[in-house]
């Protein structure tokens, strides 16, 4: 497979890592569709050495995306070492971790009767513990942290496409996700905000059945006390934190905006905070996780 060039560039990295059944198979084919060079069960040591040799096709391979294992030998260690160096050398390396809940690892592995490859003799939830020890490091230096445990291959594929479908660009991009308390935190969230302080319109009769995204609602919600204020305040911090982002490399960032049962009042502010988000030059993908759901 060959990749498209972009001139005056170096070959830039993807490693796709993660729990094991979290879907780095899936993300992997999503960047193999998307024309990215993908090498499956990578040690972590070789990344640079990869690199090294696309850097060599003469622009035939632009883009390689990388699948890398728990299971290879010094996996912590070697994977933050090897990214670090290729980032020192100014290539565009960036880590995505893939996770799910500890139920949905087990329902996955249940389904397709595999053991879990670090299972050993103990049981599968001993296998997914002692795997998310491993990866704890990896995930806090994650750049894109993806839960999929509410998806499925079609939609993880959308979020990759979403992510690494078109051209290196150097903003950021934003995930602003709307979500009910009562259905439990995105874990993949880098911020929460909690829309509960505002009065429900889910109490108003003639706004029940409404949406944040029907005007009503939108109305309602940004007539109530302290929502301008609360708008006009996170909007500064998020100004910051857009800044502080790209002076740091980090291209990507989900915001998470939860009020009861993500219906109304986080699905309105969420709306809102996107539009400003995008005054700022950041590029936003607004989902609602949990309209429909009531």
């Amino acid at each position: 497979m060959t990749t498209s060039r972009v001139d005056g560039l170096p070959p830039e990295i993807v490693v796709v890592t993660g729990m094991s059944g979290a879907g780095r198979s899936t993300a992997a084919r999503a960047l193999e569709d998307l024309d990215w060079f993908v090498v499956d069960n990578l040690p972590p040591g070789l990344l640079p050495t990869m690199i090294d040799l696309a850097g060599r096709t003469q622009g035939a391979v632009s883009r390689v995306a990388a699948v890398v294992d728990v299971r290879s030998m010094a996996f912590t260690e070697d994977l933050l070492s090897s990214v670090k160096d290729l980032r020192g050398r100014g290539i565009v390396a960036r880590v995505v971790f893939l996770e799910a809940s500890d139920e949905t690892l087990v329902r996955r592995f249940e389904s397709v009767r595999r053991p879990h490859p670090l299972q050993g003799e103990g049981r599968l939830t001993d296998g997914i513990s002692r795997e998310r020890g491993l990866l704890r490091s990896i995930r806090g230096e994650a750049d894109l942290v993806i839960d999929t445990s509410q998806l499925n291959v079609h939609q993880l594929k959308a979020k990759m496409v979403g992510f690494f479908g078109k051209a290196r660009e150097a903003h950021l991009r934003a995930n602003v996700v709307s979500f009910g308390f009562k259905h439990g935190l995105p874990i993949d969230a880098d911020l929460v905000l909690d829309c509960r302080f505002l009065p429900n319109p889910h109490w108003v009769p003639e706004l029940r059945p409404l949406t944040g995204q029907d005007d009503p609602v939108r109305d309602y919600v940004l007539a109530q006390r302290g929502a301008k204020e609360l708008l006009d305040s996170y909007t500064e911090v998020l100004r910051l934190l857009v800044a502080g982002y790209q002076r740091e490399g980090k291209h990507y960032m989900t915001l998470a905006v939860g009020c009861t049962g993500g219906k109304h009042r986080s699905v309105a502010m969420s709306e809102q905070l996107a539009a400003r988000l995008r005054d700022e030059g950041v590029e936003v993908n607004i989902i609602h996780r949990d309209l429909g759901r009531e």
